[in-house]
């Protein structure tokens, strides 16, 4: 069996963490392709937290970023997500419900695509089909 990716999980703290939870409780299914890095910003922007998110990133493979219905007033995501850019990192984003209208994070580009949260679809992104 392939190793599997580490990920980095970017997420609204505020408003997305019982989404969070439930994504990285995937990681413990027997077929998943991924290990998760609960390595997102917890606390209010302060001191050298972008340094911290800088380092966390060099340790894995890809990050995901968790939209929300306020990702887009989430200014630790958007600075996650332009880290992520900044450092080369594959990054997708997942919309992380399916009942609500999620926004992308402000550093997203105009053709990133916010793919729906299925168990098939995260694999694949994993796995890097975007």
């Amino acid at each position: 069996m392939a190793s599997k990716k580490r990920v980095f999980i970017s997420f609204d703290f505020d408003n997305d963490e019982d989404a969070k939870i439930m994504l990285a409780g995937q990681a413990k299914l027997p077929d998943s392709p991924f290990d998760f890095t609960d390595a997102s910003v917890k606390d209010h922007l302060k001191g050298d937290w972008k340094d911290k998110v800088k380092h966390r990133m060099d340790n894995v493979d890809i990050v995901a970023v968790l939209c929300g219905e306020k990702t887009h007033t989430a200014s630790g995501v958007s600075a996650e997500l332009e880290i992520a850019k900044e450092k080369g990192k594959e990054y997708f984003l997942l919309a992380a419900y399916s009942d609500k209208t999620c926004t992308k994070p402000k550093s997203a580009s105009s053709d990133d695509k916010l793919y729906k949260w299925t168990w098939d679809n995260l694999k694949e992104l994993i796995g890097g089909s975007r």
